[in-house]
């Protein structure tokens, strides 16, 4: 087994809440550095910085190991040999399943959702490497099927299927690891903000939003802290209204049922752009920009566009931010970049980008 089962003992902060999980297993790269981010756009009367939860591990990259910390040690502790998943076809979460899964000895059964009709279209890029080289079972999802619901019937009936014919139990992980567990995932880390000095140092914490549990976990532990920080979440797959009343669902899970997201934090929209996974060459050459210059990688579905709509806000609206030290909390997922969009970025015309050149020889070196 990678990573010990621990028994959980949450922040003083913490305890009010009505639920509260037994157990967590160690698997993120926990302390992710906090540093200066000279991000292309932003004025100059602002400075960011960014949280880099990228960091969290190698193929487990991104924010979605924090939850599963909470979601994979309830399912270990209670025995489980099976997980499943549910997420599009390039889900940065399924894929954290299908990694962390195999670590702790389970079997990782992912359901994604896709418009590919042939299995054999699915190929290997991108998420989908990682899926595949560890072993995970895949289940194609029709893209006019719901994930919430049909996709989580799909994945309750494989559950029981295992549990009868095998014998077997099989942990069911909700779509965007939303489920009261899951949802102590950055009430966890914000602990970790906490110690880093972030409630000293800045004044707005700024973030992608897309199912809403990120969201919901930062507002809960920001309002028990005593609120310091503004929120700022930029949606990035679906409407600002979809995440409030998310939030307010996961507020109700956690007996804070008397909050009110749009009290807590702000989702600012029009940033999903041409739909979930979708980029347009404005946001790959962002992509290409902010990594040139500052060396930070962003990806195509949620942080090119959340950084895209950072710099937006604080140069349009910036009367929106409670001070000038902007933290911004780079949650991940670069592994959908690997999928060659971003090649018709990258061979634009030479004068646009650095130059490859090829040497006769070792002197002859172009100036």
């Amino acid at each position: 087994m990678y990573g010990k089962l621990l028994t959980y003992e949450p922040p003083e902060w913490a305890k009010v809440l009505s639920y509260i999980p037994k157990k967590r297993i160690p698997l993120a790269m926990a302390n992710t550095p906090i540093h200066p981010w000279k991000v292309p756009g932003v004025p100059e009367d602002f400075s960011v910085s960014v949280k880099r939860d990228d960091l969290t591990g190698c193929v487990l990259s991104g924010n979605k190991v924090r939850k599963l910390e909470f979601l994979l040690a309830e399912a270990v502790d209670q025995g489980c040999s099976h997980v499943t998943a549910c997420g599009e076809l390039q889900s940065n979460n399924c894929r954290a399943v299908a990694v962390c899964a195999r670590q702790l000895g389970l079997t990782p059964h992912l359901f994604l959702r896709t418009d590919f009709t042939n299995k054999k279209a699915v190929g290997c890029a991108g998420n989908m490497l990682l899926n595949r080289l560890c072993g995970a079972h895949i289940y194609l999802v029709p893209p006019h099927h719901d994930l919430d619901k049909d996709a989580l019937d799909s994945m309750e009936r494989l559950a029981q299927e295992l549990q009868t014919s095998r014998g077997e139990s099989c942990y069911v992980i909700p779509r965007g690891c939303i489920n009261k567990t899951g949802l102590f995932g950055y009430i966890h880390v914000f602990e970790e903000l906490r110690q880093q000095g972030v409630l000293e140092q800045f004044d707005d914490l700024v973030f992608p939003c897309a199912s809403g549990g990120t969201a919901a976990e930062l507002a809960i532990a920001n309002h028990l802290t005593d609120g310091h920080l503004r929120l700022h979440g930029i949606a990035v797959t679906e409407s600002a209204d979809y995440v409030y009343g998310s939030c307010d669902k996961s507020f109700q899970e956690m007996g804070v049922g008397h909050l009110r997201s749009r009290d807590l934090l702000r989702v600012v929209g029009g940033f999903v752009g041409r739909g979930y996974g979708l980029c347009t060459t404005e946001q790959m050459e962002f992509i290409q920009r902010v990594a040139a210059q500052t060396s930070v990688v962003l990806d195509t579905t949620y942080s090119a566009k959340a950084v895209l709509g950072l710099v937006s806000e604080l140069r349009h609206n910036p009367s929106a931010f409670g001070g000038r030290r902007v933290l911004y909390l780079h949650t991940g997922g670069v592994f959908p970049m690997f999928d060659g969009r971003m090649k018709q970025v990258l061979e634009m015309k030479e004068e646009r980008q650095p130059r490859i050149n090829m040497l006769s020889q070792m002197n002859d070196l172009p100036l």
